[in-house]
């Protein structure tokens, strides 16, 4: 069986408490994750970003690589790429 994705075994950590996300190069900030599984290596995740009201959909890439970012507008009825997670760390309270 293939190894987890790092990036994503580390949100599936942390969740379900805020975790801080660097996505892209232009999203960054306290995330929430409403839910987070893995079926097999493929890992799901939907949730949100303190001070937006977007949901925030989080998958790993086909061949496992990366964890892609999707995001929806409350106001929209569509889904926009956003970008990968490039960095997540556990928020110390």
């Amino acid at each position: 069986m293939a190894d987890l994705n790092r990036i994503a075994k580390r949100m599936y950590n942390i969740h379900p408490k805020p975790m801080r996300l660097v996505v892209g190069d232009d999203i960054e900030g306290t995330f929430t994750l409403d839910s987070a599984e893995f079926f097999q290596t493929d890992f799901q995740a939907e949730g949100s970003r303190e001070g937006d009201d977007a949901v925030y959909r989080f998958t790993t890439t086909e061949d496992n690589d990366a964890v892609i970012v999707g995001r929806q507008d409350p106001d929209s009825d569509g889904w926009q790429m956003v970008g990968n997670v490039a960095s997540v760390e556990r928020i110390d309270s």
